[in-house]
Formats: structure tokens, C-alpha cells, sequence
């Protein structure tokens, strides 16, 4: 009984990895880099028509950096999903995300975060792009 327990775990397990809904190789891969004044942040995804994925780091002048993964929904010309980092030294943290793609250029939006059934997010009305903190341009391979 629990060696047919287990074989039938094995197979589920494998029969759910292989129905993925989308196929990684779909997606195309951009490096982005933006300077803030001595702080630079580099963006490197996978994109898709729907969804985003990848690494973001921002790396603060003689100070540290932030560095994790980011994902998200891609609806019209706007990235939005999360950020899931750890901070300069300290532990995990997570916080909402948005990109405008404007321009051949990645304009990092700002606004109030709060929370949604304990997931970070931008309260309503006040997300926004002007003064991106980050104007991120692709970096050409």
C-alpha cells in the first residue's frame, strides 16, 4: 500500500511538472541597468507576453545593496508583481513592484504600499512614474 502511495506521489509530481502553462523558452531575456545618482540598479528578466521573471539588485554607494528576485503580470506596457529581497545585510523582505515601459526605457514606479490578504501592494490612486527614482535603459549584448 505505501509503496503505491509513493509511486503515485512520484508520478503526480512529475506529471504536474511537465503541464507547466507556460514554456520558459517563450520567453525573451533583457538585461536592464539605471543610475541614480551613485546608486545602480540592474534588472535582468524573462518576459513573456503575460508574465515576468528574474533578478533585480540595487546597489547603494558605500553602503550596501538589495538584491533578490523579482516576478509579476505584464498588462499592456506595465510590469507589476513583487519584489522579494534581502535588504542591505539584514533578512528577507518583500515589497510591490511596478514598471512602465516607455520609450525603450523601464520607469520604476513609486507610490503608498500596503497590504492585501498579507501580500504587499500599492494602495489605489497612488501609484505613479513620475520622478522614477530609476529610469532603467537596456543594456545591449
Amino acid at each position: 500500500m505505501f509503496k503505491k502511495f509513493i509511486t503515485a506521489s512520484v508520478l503526480f509530481a512529475f506529471l504536474i511538472s511537465c503541464n507547466s502553462k507556460e514554456e520558459k523558452d517563450r520567453y525573451n531575456h533583457f538585461v536592464y541597468r539605471a543610475v541614480n545618482n551613485k546608486d545602480t540598479a540592474i534588472l535582468a528578466i524573462h518576459m513573456s507576453d503575460k508574465r515576468f521573471y528574474g533578478r533585480y539588485e540595487i546597489a547603494y554607494y558605500q553602503i550596501g545593496k538589495d538584491s533578490g528576485d523579482v516576478k509579476g503580470d505584464i498588462k499592456g506596457d506595465t510590469l507589476r508583481g513583487d519584489f522579494h529581497y534581502i535588504s542591505n545585510g539584514g533578512g528577507w523582505k518583500r515589497i510591490p513592484i511596478a514598471l512602465l515601459k516607455k520609450e525603450n526605457k523601464l520607469f520604476l514606479g513609486n507610490g503608498v504600499i500596503g497590504t492585501y490578504m498579507n501580500l504587499p501592494c500599492f494602495l489605489p490612486g497612488t501609484l505613479n512614474y513620475e520622478d522614477s527614482e530609476f529610469v532603467f535603459k537596456e543594456i545591449k549584448k
